[in-house]
This record gives C-alpha cells, structure tokens and sequence, in this order.
C-alpha cells in the first residue's frame, strides 16, 4: 500500500507541475506582440507538448488514488474524502479548461489578457492546498 501512496502522490505533483506551468505559457501568449509569429508558434508548440505531458500525468495519478480509495478503503465513509474528491473533480474541470483554452488560442479565438491569465493560474495552488490540508488534517 505504501507504494501506491508514494507512485500516487509522485504522479499528483508531477500533474500539478504541468498545472502550475501550463497557464503561465498563457501569460507569455498573451503578452507576444503582434506580427512575432515565430514566438507565438513556439510557445503554442510548448504549451500544446505540456498539455499532452500533464494529461499523461493525470491518468496515473487518479488510477493510483481511484486504487488507494476503492482497494484500501482509505477515507471510504468520511467527510474530508467526499471534500477531496470534489476538489479532484474541480481539478480535472480546471486541467479540461486549460485544454480548451489552448485550443481556443490556437485558433486565434477569445483571447483573454496577460492579466486574467495570471489570476487563472493562481486557481491550482489553492486546488492543491485544499486537497493537502483535507487529506493531512482530516478535519470532519
């Protein structure tokens, strides 16, 4: 059971990595001045590569905590599970809406500013310092 604690919370920083990153390549599109092309392609090939990386982190990691849960019962029944798991759903939403986003800067389509993208991307460390402090402190 230890391994699949410590493959699963591997897996879930790793994700987390991409999640903190991915909207600060955001940032960085937003701010490319028009006519720089070969900046902006750059940085859509980096932000596309860290999509599809983070998405390949994300199975493993909600594999590993779906075993943890279901196979050892871990927090089966209790409250601060139910929150933990409505704060995992939140983050999936959260990685689907960066993938919608990429898409949608892609195509050159609703363009949000520097600015928004910098608030968008402070929303994972709250996701992840929620899920800690409901697994590490168990409050109810």
């Amino acid at each position: 059971m230890l391994w699949v604690k410590a493959f699963h919370i591997v897996f879930v920083v790793s994700w987390f990595a991409g999640l903190f990153y991915l909207p600060r390549i955001f940032v960085n599109l937003a701010m490319v001045t028009p006519g720089s092309l070969a900046e902006r392609e750059r940085l859509l090939l980096m932000a596309r590569k860290l999509l599809r990386f983070t998405t390949m982190l994300a199975g493993p990691a909600l594999l590993l905590g779906l075993w943890l849960w279901l196979g050892y019962g871990i927090g089966r029944g209790q409250g601060w599970m139910h929150a933990k798991l409505v704060v995992v759903l939140l983050v999936i939403g959260y990685h689907h809406a960066c993938a919608m986003l990429l898409r949608k800067i892609s195509r050159g389509q609703s363009m949000r500013s520097h600015v928004w993208f910098r608030w968008f991307n402070e929303v994972p460390v709250f996701l992840l310092m929620g899920a800690v402090l409901l697994v590490v402190l168990k409050p109810f």
